[in-house]
């Protein structure tokens, strides 16, 4: 069987099994069973765990579950909606205030948790009821919250970045900063594109301000403002070199579950519970799909596709962007039917030394590939964001979210273009704070 061949029908099975609605992990280990076993025979069997627990058995991915944890403490407690209301009171004399607050909460609440599924649902559940109860088009208030959901992906800390930084052997810490400048130029691009849309579609804002006193604006800061403190002194003992990824995301959960639990008198078992089971699923289902993904990669491996596809690329005499241009639509594809975690355990070892030996910075790289991710975040037929909007807002039609989640990924599009005309943007604060790479 050609590499050409035995790649097409892997991939096919795969998309039949997501397409029976088997969770993502069962099908990229399932698949990556049946090929390795027409491959091998019974052999191969011998090599399945060792393969799939040498895919996590990585002390940096302590990480993503302390960061999982931390974002489950302030999703599952009142925090979410005392950040959306401080925003909101602070943005709602602004033309298209309570849009940016949405936005501008998703961008915070990204720097909680890494996730985000997480950002989307904690934001959304307050949000889009707010934003149809003054008025606001549909479409906008579900498609906003379902694109300012994916920059938890982006915005440190990033289980994405973690996921690229251990996979590629490159800086954790560097590629956060890596992912400032860009994240907060996303999120002020998603603002504006909010706007334009509200008034493209009629609506009126100085009809529907709500006014709020200086008293009422500062109320709700005392209790935004550890959950603030606690994203900085985690970034900055990361960035500063005092910890390791995982000793900085296991300080940042521990202050902030202590925060949270004396912040909003959570002394009793059953809430401290319900954050530490759901930190638990969305942990074992990101670890799940990375071992499933790592034994996919495995199979890739042994039957010598990836290898065809790097060398494909690599043996393709063009200009260099023409090059990152193919990879791109690559990584879009691949977004539209995987997770970005299970994308970048499966392409990024195999693309890292493509772009390196093409003269790209690797950790530019890895905020193109982290955007390109979120595009396969709010578009068909996965789309994750957009299940856990029509979830959260099941009146909305799935059309409408969709219609409205859409311009925004013009938007990444022109983010990613922004960042190759200027690619200092992801490249200039790491290498203030911790030098040039080598």
């Amino acid at each position: 069987m050609s590499p050409t061949f035995a790649g097409l029908t892997i991939i096919v099975a795969l998309f039949v099994l997501l397409g029976t609605g088997m969770p993502i992990a069962f099908a990229l280990g399932l698949a990556a069973v049946a090929a390795l076993f027409l491959q091998s025979g019974t052999g191969i069997i011998y090599v399945l765990s060792e393969t799939m627990f040498s895919g996590i058995a990585n002390l940096a991915y302590v990480s993503i579950p302390m960061f999982v944890l931390m974002g489950a403490a302030v999703a599952s407690s009142p925090a979410g909606a005392d950040l959306y209301t401080a925003l909101d009171r602070w943005l709602n004399r602004i033309p298209g205030g309570l849009v940016l607050s949405n936005i501008g909460a998703c961008a915070i609440f990204s720097g909680m948790t890494g996730s985000s599924p997480a950002t989307c649902a904690a934001i959304g559940k307050m949000g889009i009821p707010e934003m149809l109860r003054r008025g606001y088009p549909t479409s906008v208030a579900s498609g906003s919250i379902a694109a300012g959901g994916t920059l938890g992906i982006l915005i440190p800390p990033s289980v994405t970045l973690i996921v690229y930084g251990i996979a590629t052997e490159t800086s954790i810490g560097r590629l956060f900063m890596a992912g400032v400048i860009p994240g907060l130029m996303l999120t002020i691009m998603f603002m504006i594109w909010a706007v334009i849309d509200c008034k493209r579609q009629g609506y009126d804002f100085d009809a529907r301000a709500v006014r709020f006193t200086l008293r009422e604006k500062l109320a709700g800061m005392p209790r935004v403002l550890p959950f603030l403190l606690i994203i900085a002194g985690t970034l900055y003992v990361l960035y500063g070199g005092l910890a390791t990824p995982s000793e900085a995301a296991g300080a940042g959960a521990l202050l902030t579950l202590i925060v949270v639990i004396v912040s909003y008198r959570l002394f009793r078992f059953r809430p401290v519970a319900g954050i530490f089971g759901s930190a638990m699923r969305e942990s074992v289902m990101i670890m799940m799909i990375m071992a499933a993904a790592e034994l996919f990669a495995f199979a890739l491996s042994s039957l010598f596709i990836t290898q065809s596809i790097a060398a494909a690329i690599a043996d393709l005499e063009v200009n260099r962007w023409v090059l990152m241009g193919v990879i791109n639509v690559f990584l879009l594809v691949a977004g539209m039917f995987l997770p970005p975690v299970a994308v970048i355990v499966m392409t990024a070892p195999m693309l890292f030394p493509i772009v390196t030996q093409a003269g790209f910075d690797p950790y530019w790289f890895a905020i193109v590939l982290t955007i390109n991710m979120e595009v396969g975040l709010i578009t068909p037929p996965i789309g994750l964001n957009l299940f856990v909007i029509n979830a959260i807002a099941p009146d909305i039609p799935t059309r409408q979210i969709l219609w409205g989640a859409l311009p925004y990924v013009l938007v990444m599009f022109l983010a990613i273009l922004i960042l190759c005309i200027f690619p200092g943007l992801a490249t200039w604060l790491p290498n203030q704070m911790m030098g040039a790479a080598i």
